[in-house]
């Protein structure tokens, strides 16, 4: 059991009353303080690299002037490690109602364009596309696609096909994120985005182990998404809300170059 190390056991009785999160799919045993000030990511030493990168990536971004957790303890051993990081407090996005998503829409448009907006040359992290495709081809070869990430359409669909469908749009893809990358969030949905639910505005972004430089379409192409698949009712609401969004966010939407990555990004899970 990953709680079973030294480091552990002494991170989460040091203070006691830590209770189990069963909410995520990353893996990790993920606890929460009696205060819910709080949460603890355990992990096996196995997996310590991962833990330690998105340990530095939440430090990073907290210091850049945009809302998240802040990283208040950490511990290792030879069995296991925790990461302790600030709670942001608010709901997640995809548990409002459409139409307060709605109201909230302007708000979360503003919250991801600060984010693009950051420096990436200042961004010690990379998300690029060379990684996320290595990562697509490691995941399919492996036959570990969780094909309930996948369209719907694509889901009876073997992923070895859904793979070579990219490969011949890769170049193009690599030459425009050459001339656009950003800072980005890396799984940008949804559940990720914290909203304070009095004024409706981004309390935070969570879940930042993917976070680095990318094209910015590898996070557009899963928030539109997102919002399309749980919330938006009908063609007219989803159209309305996209193009607000892209009209606030300053950008003509490249629905290709979003698809790309709407359709790589499920492969590089696993």
């Amino acid at each position: 059991m990953v709680d079973s190390s030294s480091a552990v056991n002494t991170l989460l009785s040091a203070d006691g009353g830590w209770t189990p999160v069963t909410e995520g799919e990353s893996g990790a045993s993920v606890f929460r303080s009696a205060d819910g000030s709080r949460y603890a990511k355990c992990i096996p030493a196995v997996a310590l690299a991962e833990l330690e990168a998105e340990r530095d990536r939440v430090d990073w971004l907290s210091k850049q002037g945009v809302p998240g957790p802040k990283v208040l303890d950490w511990r290792a051993d030879d069995t296991a490690a925790a990461l302790v990081t600030s709670a942001v407090a608010g709901i997640p996005a995809d548990q409002l109602p459409a139409a307060t998503l709605l109201t909230a829409w302007d708000a979360i448009t503003d919250a991801v364009r600060q984010l693009h907006t950051l420096p990436p040359q200042q961004c010690p992290f990379s998300r690029d596309l060379t990684q996320m495709y290595a990562v697509a081809r490691d995941v399919v070869a492996r036959g570990a696609v969780n094909p309930d990430f996948l369209p719907v359409e694509q889901q009876q669909t073997p992923p070895d096909e859904l793979i070579a469908r990219l490969a011949p749009h890769l170049d193009q893809r690599l030459a425009q994120e050459a001339q656009d990358t950003v800072v980005c969030h890396g799984d940008l949905c949804l559940p990720n985005i914290i909203l304070d639910p009095d004024t409706l505005t981004v309390a935070g972004f969570i879940d930042l182990g993917r976070l680095g430089r990318a094209d910015r379409y590898a996070d557009l192409a899963l928030l539109l998404a997102s919002a399309r698949l749980e919330k938006w009712t009908d063609d007219e609401q989803t159209d309305a809300a996209e193009k607000a969004f892209a009209e606030r966010y300053g950008i003509t939407l490249d629905r290709d170059r979003e698809r790309f990555y709407l359709h790589l990004d499920p492969l590089t899970w696993g």
